[in-house]
């Protein structure tokens, strides 16, 4: 079973929100009854709400990598502030007497232990035999006819744009466009409808500047790639070829991958331990989105790996609210999403445990020492058009000096790195050096975001997290 800390309980709440709401209701002593079976697998209770017939609540560690929440309460967030101020009433000492599982709650279990059998009986496909999942190849032709409508009419606005001059689009041409981009979402193309967005937001900036230019030029110049490359693959596509699992172009044009698809594919990994490096967490206009994105390594491997949980502006409220995790996380299966550097990964059910001294040292032994070699793997991730622009990477600073009005890292070599904010982020952290100790600055693992400044003609790198021997410093979260 995984260790019940208040750390654990803050990574499955929703949001911020639901912390303080479920902390108060054990501060006020709103629990009328507090429950645990002898096994501590089943934590369950009553709390008062706002009626006369106080809430039941349970949480169910039967599987402890995927509890289950249940609450009589009329509340959407999931879980509750409810079941949380079970966890926290637990974590915290509270005392829970002892007592036989509910029957209710013994039946719900059965019938799930009969829905896992049958789900493991209907995936298991036979060794030597294709796949059981059925695709309807009339129906798949005819979406990539409809995308490949798409990316002419998205190949047309661009077109269009550019023979007007971007500099001269004004507010009514820039809606214009915008309207006309609305009807990129009948043709199954979200991926290459959210770069159009993108693109007229940037067109579409207050900023007037030379950065926000050179921006602009190196997304049309991808988007151009993008636009092409879709239109050959979506061809083959049509004349029989088969899904390219090794490149980020279906996600691009808007294909949703699938957990099933992953699986079948073989692009997941067994008994994974995580540790996150650094965390981010902002909005994207063009996807209309609130984007939380986790930076992590893998213990057994030392490649960094991220995670997106992607929260519509309009549902956000109502969906989890992704936040940093000081554990460990610990996972049967992590499913890799195509890509290159820093593949997106996620997993569907999870367990924790503390992060100590040793996993410390684990992660700094993946640092790169190099940063000549660490600089050569960025510039190759760029050259790829369609590759995430921010590459991130562990390195191994000899020391953190200052050099006049910047920091620098300094590797084994003497190879110097300097130090800089990113427009990605849009947050400075490297000022942050000045209330560090500087005894922290030698010999130090620092994960760092790297974008290529066109403006200035140069790589620039921004640092979000310091490891060493004792603990974690991260920058930025």
């Amino acid at each position: 079973m995984t260790q019940i800390t208040e750390e654990y309980i803050d990574s499955l709440a929703p949001n911020a929100g639901a912390i303080k709401n479920g902390n108060d209701l054990v501060r006020k002593n709103n629990f009328q009854l507090l429950c645990r079976t002898v096994d501590h697998t089943l934590l369950f209770g009553e709390c008062k709400g706002s009626g006369k017939v106080p809430y039941s609540c349970s949480v169910d560690f039967i599987k402890a990598e995927q509890p289950v929440f249940r609450c009589s309460c009329p509340s959407r967030q999931f879980p509750c502030k409810h079941t949380l101020g079970l966890m926290y009433a637990y974590a915290t000492g509270k005392a829970f007497t002892v007592e036989e599982i509910p029957a209710d709650i013994a039946d719900k279990r059965e019938k799930a232990d009969k829905r896992d059998e049958k789900k493991r009986e209907t995936a298991e496909t036979p060794a030597g035999t294709e796949s059981k999942r059925k695709v309807n190849k009339n129906a798949l032709a005819k979406k990539f006819a409809a995308q490949l409508e798409g990316v002419e009419l998205a190949r047309k606005l661009v077109q269009q744009m550019v023979q007007s001059g971007l500099a001269s689009l004004d507010n009514r041409s820039i809606r214009m466009f915008e309207d006309q981009a609305k009807q990129l979402g009948n043709y199954y193309v979200p991926g290459i409808q959210t770069d159009m967005r993108k693109l007229l937001f940037l067109i579409g900036s207050s900023e007037n500047n030379e950065a926000i230019y050179s921006q602009i030029v190196e997304h049309l110049a991808a988007f151009h790639v993008l636009l092409k490359r879709s239109r050959e693959h979506l061809k083959a596509r049509i004349e029989g070829s088969s899904m390219d699992i090794t490149s980020i172009l279906e996600e691009k044009i808007g294909h949703a991958w699938q957990l099933s698809e992953l699986r079948e594919y073989g692009l997941i990994r067994q008994d994974v331990e995580l540790v996150q490096l650094s965390f981010h967490s902002y909005s994207d206009d063009a996807r209309g989105e609130y984007v939380d994105e986790g930076y992590w390594m893998q213990l057994h491997d030392g490649e960094i790996v991220v995670t997106r949980n992607y929260r519509p502006f309009r549902a956000a409220k109502h969906m989890k609210e992704e936040d940093s995790i000081y554990l460990v996380v610990q996972t049967k299966e992590l499913f890799a999403y195509p890509g290159d550097m820093n593949k997106r990964v996620r997993w569907e059910e999870m367990m924790m445990r503390e992060l100590d001294e040793r996993d410390r040292m684990t992660v700094r032994s993946f640092a790169e020492r190099s940063f000549t070699t660490a600089i050569k793997n960025v510039k190759n991730q760029l050259k790829n058009p369609l590759a995430d622009k921010n590459p991130i990477i562990l390195l191994l600073a000899e020391q953190i000096a200052k050099s006049e009005q910047e920091y620098v890292l300094v590797d084994d070599q003497g190879v110097r790195m300097p130090l800089a904010s990113i427009s990605t982020i849009g947050h400075p952290t490297t000022e942050l050096f000045s209330y560090l100790n500087e005894k922290l600055f030698s010999h130090v693992a620092v994960l760092v975001m790297f974008e290529n400044d066109l403006s200035a003609g140069k790589l620039v790198a921004q640092p979000l997290a310091l490891i060493t021997e004792q603990e974690m410093i991260r920058l930025f979260y």
